[in-house]
């Protein structure tokens, strides 16, 4: 893990030493002498601040010529040289200071490295000074706990010693000798998995996913090694969560979430592990010391068994043999295939294997919502908290499958139907419906009434008027998105969605914000084709056809060989005049015709990351809600302004400046009321303090940032000296200000004087400058305990 600290355009080099040194030195407590830095070569003013903040001797500050000690983006944009701190493990480790020839030992191991960005490489030949410049740090925790905890290596510290102990206690073999990499890297691994699971990764084949499945399986690979024969990282999760859990509460969260993915994953593994050595064992087992394995073996290896190419060349590794990656990287490209060890789906890994085993069992779910709302079908299965059960009586959560269904299982965006399932002599009360294992519909409900066993007939039911809004939003988005691409560019593509009944939101590709008026062109364009009434056809194309035809494939989905095409309405604009407005592949359920979607009504967009905007929207009779509603709100605040609702912009506006008025003259009437000690405030009181003129006082109601004025005015009538002033606002809290005059810069910090005062009130700590500093707290009747507190600071 990495710390840091930063800063934009405000401290620079002897700030971000000065924190450094007292971080390590004072609150760290590292021993001074145990560490030495490094310096950019031509950097003399690091080498400079060195020596005068942590007091080094020149021997101890080592001039470095390389590029390690000098940061860039690339070839061009913000760099600057960089001072990285060392520490000393002793001279029982081998190795020498950084810039020896030894320096690759392990006895001076960097822990901070502090980058000064003050330059711009404008081209390879030219660099010009920042503007601005700023710091960039990196500490590697790790690194720091060891050297506090008084170890060497990182794997030796209070978390990784419990994790190997663990994994030495579940395999019952010692972490020594060859056997301690096998430890160490399941420790790692497994700490690195339990975090991408809990921020809602899932290993694939593909992405994020497949990086987390690279990570387990080389994790997986190691305990083999160990000899462990049955699933072991899952067993080591509780040891993880109790370590960790306090400080990342999210993995006590997500704790059974990863522990049965886990486990899925290595029983899955685990079939073609070994299968896969033995393979591997049989190819290279003529092979010595500096030979290569050939790429198409390789790539057998992970299309057929699973294993990354990493995992491979790792098992390689320790007999010095290679791989040819030109080779794996050529059968790749020829064989897409997926790895048939793979799994795939949405929703928690321990929910897929059950219905994994379900679609093995009764075959794929027959879907008839595109014909029919209603239909007969039997029961072949019912889940109760994730296990098969062989009856489901009332008030019982369930989850069914049934051999063919009218409701449609959430996907590519579009909410799963709700509705009833019935059956003799009761019924069940649907509330969601998500595809599961590959092709089954799973209806999530509870049963409402009487007993259901697997084999019953029943009879399903959407709900209508819920299906008739999915209908509707789900038109409405691919309406929405065409002209979006009208308006903004062809560059605009689909990013996620959600079809509600009631809602639709859809997020997209683009730079910037959309202004009023893109906003108000994009809606216009969408209720133009909505006024068209125009058919909305399907059909079932090839997916190379489809592609061709100018059909636009959704974010994330996969498609089969076959696609279902969506088109809608006719171009009246841009360069598809004339020609279907919208055409996506999409196996979504829509209107008949464009017209039943009624009006769409845009609610504004905003920005979700970077390079991505949401839109959202309602259609229908939720538009018209919307803007009845907003027609009411109208005329009740006309009403209260007492105009037209057509004069009530220009009413609110003349209000708005009329506000901004009277406060600036109440702040101004305040001001003076404060500072003449009136209006509960005490006069500012001027006194002698450790040899230095200290001026404090006590206001009642003055913003923190007036604050600063004040005090600064103060600087300048005192003319050298600290001031510092208190403000109490009227819900008891406290804001507190400190000043100190220039001449006293390097003997009076205005930050410590401020922490002082803060701390007083009940605040936790300020920041600032030397000479401008700010805090608050809660408990504003301190204020004069806060002013006594800077003088016990300034006379100590």
């Amino acid at each position: 893990e990495m710390l840091g600290n930063f800063s934009f355009g405000d401290y620079f080099k002897e700030e971000a030493i000065s924190h450094a040194w007292e971080l390590l030195t004072k609150e760290f407590g590292l021993d001074q002498n145990r560490l030495m830095v490094t310096v950019y070569h031509t950097d003399d003013q690091a080498f400079d601040l060195w020596k005068k903040i942590a007091g080094l001797p020149d021997e101890r500050i080592v001039r470095i010529a390389t590029h390690d000690n000098f940061w860039a983006m690339g070839d061009t944009g913000p760099c600057g040289p960089c001072s990285e701190i060392f520490y000393d493990h002793g001279d029982h480790i081998p190795g020498g200071p950084p810039g020896s020839p030894d320096e690759d030992g392990d006895r001076f191991i960097e822990i901070w490295n502090l980058v000064f960005m003050q330059f711009e490489q404008v081209t390879p030949e030219e660099r010009i000074d920042l503007p601005k410049p700023s710091i960039d740090t990196g500490m590697g925790l790790e690194r720091i706990a060891a050297v506090m905890q008084g170890v060497h290596d990182n794997y030796d510290i209070d978390l990784f010693r419990t994790l190997i102990a663990a994994s030495v206690e579940a395999t019952g073999v010692a972490a020594e000798g060859d056997k301690t990499p096998s430890h160490r890297v399941i420790a790692d691994h497994l700490r690195a998995s339990a975090f991408l699971i809990a921020d809602g990764v899932l290993p694939s084949n593909e992405g994020r996913g497949y990086v987390l499945r690279r990570i387990m399986r080389r994790a997986m690979r190691h305990a083999s090694l160990l000899g462990a024969k049955d699933p072991l990282m899952y067993r080591l999760v509780p040891v993880l969560v109790d370590e960790m859990g306090g400080a990342y509460p999210e993995l006590t969260r997500a704790e059974k979430l990863i522990a049965e993915t886990l486990e899925l994953e290595e029983t899955r593994f685990r079939r073609t592990l070994d299968r896969g050595l033995t393979l591997l064992g049989e190819a290279t087992n003529s092979m010595s010391d500096g030979d290569q394995l050939d790429g198409e073996t390789a790539f057998k290896l992970y299309d057929t068994y699973g294993f990354p190419l990493d995992l491979t060349q790792d098992a390689l590794r320790r007999r010095g043999i290679g791989v040819d990656t030109d080779g794996f990287n050529t059968a790749m490209e020829r064989q897409k295939a997926e790895a048939r060890a793979s799994w795939a789906g949405s929703g928690e890994a321990a929910d897929e294997r059950i219905w994994f085993e379900l679609k093995e069992q009764h075959g794929a779910t027959e879907f008839l919502g595109y014909e029919t709302e209603q239909a007969e079908g039997v029961i072949q299965a019912i889940v109760i908290d994730g296990k098969l059960a062989n009856q489901a009586k009332a008030g019982d959560a369930v989850a069914v499958i049934v051999n063919q269904t009218p409701f449609y299982g959430e996907s590519g965006g579009q909410q799963g139907d709700r509705g009833e399932i019935r059956f003799e002599g009761g019924r069940i009360q649907v509330s969601d419906t998500k595809k599961r294992g590959e092709g089954l519909h799973v209806h999530y409900g509870t049963v409402a009434e009487g007993e259901v066993t697997p084999g019953m007939a029943a009879e399903l039911e959407v709900d209508h008027g819920a299906r008739a809004g999915l209908r509707r939003h789900h038109s409405a988005t691919h309406l929405v998105h065409e002209a979006l691409r009208n308006v903004l560019g062809e560059h605009v593509a689909q990013k996620g969605s959600l079809v509600a009944p009631n809602r639709l939101r859809f997020d997209f590709s683009h730079p910037k914000a959309i202004d009023a008026s893109e906003l108000a062109e994009v809606e216009d364009i969408a209720n133009e084709i909505v006024q068209q009434s125009a058919p909305v056809s399907t059909r079932l194309m090839a997916v190379d056809d489809a592609i061709e035809a100018g059909a636009m494939a959704l974010f994330g989905e996969k498609y089969g060989d076959e696609v279902r095409v969506v088109s809608m309405g006719t171009a009246k604009r841009g360069p598809k005049t004339g020609k279907t407005y919208s055409l996506e592949l999409c196996g979504g359920t829509h209107v008949a015709n464009t017209g039943e979607i009624g009006v769409i009504k845009l609610l504004g967009e905003g920005a979700v990351g970077s390079g991505v905007r949401r839109i959202e929207a309602l259609t229908g009779a939720d538009a018209l809600s919307y803007l009845e509603e907003q027609e009411t709100r109208v005329h009740d605040i006309a009403d209260l302004l007492k105009v037209p609702p057509q004069d009530t912009v220009a009413r609110v506006s003349a209000l708005v400046e009329e506000r901004k008025r009277l406060e600036r003259e109440l702040a101004e009437a305040k001001k003076k009321l404060a500072l003449g000690g009136g209006d509960g405030s005490s006069a500012a009181q001027t006194e002698e303090v450790g040899g230095i003129t200290f001026q404090g006082q006590v206001l009642d109601g003055i913003p923190a940032k007036d604050l600063k004025g004040l005090v600064d005015d103060a600087k300048a009538r005192i003319g050298s000296g600290v001031v510092a002033m208190v403000s109490r606002s009227d819900d008891g809290k406290a804001a507190v200000v400190v000043g100190v005059t220039d001449d006293l810069a390097g003997k009076v910090s205005a930050v410590d004087l401020v922490r002082a005062a803060s701390s007083a009130v009940g605040g936790k700590g300020g920041g600032g400058r030397p000479d401008m500093a700010q805090a608050g707290g809660p408990d504003g009747a301190k204020a004069e305990e806060a002013l006594d507190a800077v003088r016990a600071a300034l006379a100590g």
